[in-house]
């Protein structure tokens, strides 16, 4: 059975992000050198390299609705099928203490989006909340992790790629 979704009495025919295509699955991780020789290992592939998300002088991260210049993680993608990607996450616990408190494991499913702005209003009105958001550290789109914790058991990232 399809379920038609309906946000403020209008039916939504393609999810609530406007597509049900996942484009990445996220896990934090403690030690990301480690946690890439593992994936690597598993899925028979190269260990890709790390990457530091960026200054802030071009991110501009905000959390929980403030500016969060200490914010920072290191970065891993692996490419696991047409579209998909698992990233692997180290955060600096700064300002966030997600680490700590949750522990290793999922973080974020994400989402290809057109429009970051009418898919974090979709969010909203669905009953998630944004949480961060940043740009790319290369300044080529943007990230918007909305809290689907309650519901949904994970955070809903809507990544938006800009047009060049």
């Amino acid at each position: 059975m399809k379920h038609i979704i309906k946000i403020k009495g209008e039916p939504i025919m393609s999810g609530v992000v406007g597509t049900n295509l996942v484009a990445q699955v996220g896990f934090i991780v403690k030690d990301i050198e480690a946690a890439k020789e593992k994936w690597a290992q598993f899925l028979g592939v190269e260990v890709p390299p790390t990457q530091p998300v960026g200054d802030y002088a071009v991110t501009g991260t905000v959390y929980k609705g403030q500016p969060a210049p200490e914010a920072s993680c290191l970065m891993a993608f692996f490419d696991v099928g047409p579209g998909l990607q698992l990233e692997l996450i180290q955060p600096n616990e700064a300002p966030s203490n997600y680490l700590n408190e949750k522990g290793e494991g999922i973080h974020h499913v994400a989402f290809q989006v057109k429009d970051s702005k009418e898919a974090i209003a979709r969010c909203e009105a669905f009953g998630l909340s944004l949480e961060q958001h940043g740009v790319y550290g290369d300044g080529s789109g943007e990230y918007n992790y909305m809290n689907g914790e309650k519901d949904l058991k994970c955070i809903v990232e809507l990544l938006e790629s800009y047009k060049k």
